[in-house]
């Protein structure tokens, strides 16, 4: 019975910061700053964005052409398929309007930390200091922590208009993510770089 009980609350917290989650990350932030930063995700065997990379990037694209900055990061790594991520996308936005001088390519984006933090570095290298953050819903939450924690004060966000059957596990992932995430950052023995 008690572990019945243990089982019953720790499903309640994770439906519980799910939910949280979906609030938070639903809710899109994004106001006139310096930098997009879009997150990387499966590029398919043919070298095109999945569905879910493309929203992200169309996401982007579409704040990119309304004046809401004049630079994209786009970070991500080389996924199994072969391909590099970030030329992947870097290619996409071209052939969507966005001009290939206003990218930054980050092929060293291999997860969330390295992303804010390979992104906090090229932000203060070029004088950037606000960004909007484009990734799915469910990871809105963490990667705007783990930018904030390498050094990028000012973090707005947008989700991807993109939902799948997987997002309901993505989200109770992240549910566990984000406060394990955020305990360990407070046991980190190196202070984030400040980025001004």
């Amino acid at each position: 019975m008690k572990g019945l009980k243990c089982a019953l609350m720790a499903a309640l917290l994770a439906a519980s910061g799910g939910c949280a989650l979906l609030a938070d990350g639903l809710r899109d932030n994004v106001q006139r700053c310096d930098v997009a930063i879009v997150l990387g995700s499966k590029v398919e065997l043919d070298g095109r964005p999945s569905a879910r990379l493309a929203a992200r990037l169309d996401k982007a694209a579409a704040l990119y052409r309304a004046g809401l900055f004049p630079r994209v990061i786009v970070s991500g790594g080389l996924g199994k398929e072969g391909y590099d991520e970030a030329a992947v996308m870097r290619d996409y936005l071209v052939a969507h309007a966005v001009p290939a001088p206003a990218i930054i390519v980050d092929s060293g984006g291999v997860n969330t930390t390295a992303t804010a933090r390979n992104s906090a570095a090229l932000m203060r290298a070029g004088g950037l200091r606000s960004a909007v953050v484009v990734t799915q819903y469910f990871h809105i939450p963490r990667t705007r922590l783990a930018l904030r924690d390498s050094g990028v004060a000012t973090v707005y966000s947008a989700h991807a208009d993109y939902f799948e059957w997987r997002d309901i596990y993505s989200t109770l992932r992240e549910a566990v993510a984000l406060p394990v995430y955020w305990l360990a950052g407070l046991f980190s023995a190196a202070p984030p770089t400040p980025s001004d």
